[in-house]
């Protein structure tokens, strides 16, 4: 195998990407410039907590004056202005249709509908509130000098003032903070690759499994902040799935869209490419493939890169990779754990936010990376 050959350039990691995984850089804009048109969504953004304890919410939104995005082309230098405004909108469009103690509704007005669609559009992804608007461009830090990490981040927008809600988002930051050692490693392994230094590559190996080791131990202080019975009975439904939603002025026919899920996050599928681990085919793995277009394009692009780099079985020694394996296990038995406590125990269906049957695929995700290794 010429492995020189299938590394094309256009492989290489950004070193954006390097330095903070799939979040963004600079920072996340928490509000409009002073004078922008947006800023009535800043504003709407700060109530909506209690504008959604209101059973009036729907009228009142009905006839708000949602700005319209004013530029038809996605320019580079407006991209952090444009997620706010996809984080406001889509917080709004969610609250809308899932606003709870109120009948469902399966229509989305125009004046939130019209807007949406065109941001998503511009963003080259489906027009729901995803895990990258609730998460990877909704944080802030306090100090800005210091990391991005619990005790130093906050949200910008929530649905409820719960701090549960912050803490559970920024549990998510965090770990995709620590992503970008893992895409780091990544790329030296690529560049091991071109000579083949199986050294350098088993270093990287096992750098990416500790980094996982350490998002594991992130994603264990769930419930330090986070009650299972308030989780389900405030705000999971908010970043539900729509289902058969009439996006007025829009589409015609109503159309499903999944909703904030985990599996939206890039770090999994990407590690899942870099070890070619093999699932089998199954109602999950056939929705974690359709979580992609979700996905920001530009992460997208990352998966398949990593997807069409060379097996590293071939150089890798077995301690190392194993290693990788095991820690991608730990992670989702953990995830598998808090599936069960926070949601299943609650609810008797059993479709995630997402809009899948969850705990009966899971375990095949963990089984599967276990028996992948050497």
């Amino acid at each position: 195998m010429n492995r020189k050959e299938n590394l094309a350039p256009e492989t290489e990691l950004p070193a954006s990407c390097r330095e903070r995984g799939f979040l963004p850089l600079p920072d996340p804009l928490s509000s409009f410039p002073s004078g922008s048109p947006y800023s009535i969504l800043d504003d709407i953004g700060r109530e909506l907590p209690s504008l959604l304890e209101d059973s009036r919410f729907r009228e009142r939104i009905r006839h708000l004056d949602v700005p319209k995005w004013q530029q038809f082309l996605m320019r580079p230098s407006e991209l952090p202005e444009l997620r706010l405004y996809y984080v406001r909108v889509g917080f709004l469009a969610s609250a809308y249709i899932n606003q709870l103690g109120e009948p469902p509704t399966h229509l989305l007005p125009a004046n939130i509908a019209v807007p949406l669609c065109q941001v998503c559009e511009l963003l080259t992804r489906p027009p729901i509130l995803s895990y990258d608007g609730y998460a990877l461009y909704n944080w802030q830090r306090l100090d800005p000098e210091g990391p991005i990490a619990l005790g130093n981040i906050d949200t910008i927008q929530n649905f409820v003032s719960l701090y549960d809600e912050h803490w559970f988002i920024l549990v998510h930051v965090e770990i995709e903070a620590l992503a970008g050692r893992i895409l780091d490693e990544v790329a030296h392994i690529q560049q091991a690759l071109q000579s083949e230094d199986s050294i350098e590559i088993d270093h990287a190996l096992g750098s990416i499994a500790e980094t996982v080791e350490a998002q594991t131990e992130v994603l264990r202080r769930i419930p330090e902040n986070m009650d299972h019975r308030l989780y389900h009975r405030t705000f999971r439904k908010y970043i539900r799935f729509f289902e058969d939603v009439h996006y007025e002025g829009v589409a015609r026919a109503p159309i499903s869209y999944r909703g904030e899920t985990g599996a939206q996050s890039s770090i999994m599928p990407l590690l899942v490419g870099l070890m070619k681990i093999q699932h089998r085919p199954s109602v999950l793995v056939d929705h974690l493939a359709d979580m992609r277009q979700y996905m920001p394009v530009e992460h997208r692009a990352l998966i398949e890169a990593v997807e069409r780099m060379p097996d590293l079985r071939d150089l890798a020694d077995a301690g190392p990779y194993n290693q990788v394996l095991e820690a991608m296990a730990g992670f989702r038995e953990m995830h598998y754990g808090w599936a069960e406590q926070y949601i299943h125990r609650h609810t008797d269906d059993p479709r995630g936010t997402g809009g899948t049957p969850y705990m009966k695929w899971l375990k095949q995700l963990i089984d599967e990376t276990r028996a992948a290794e050497m």
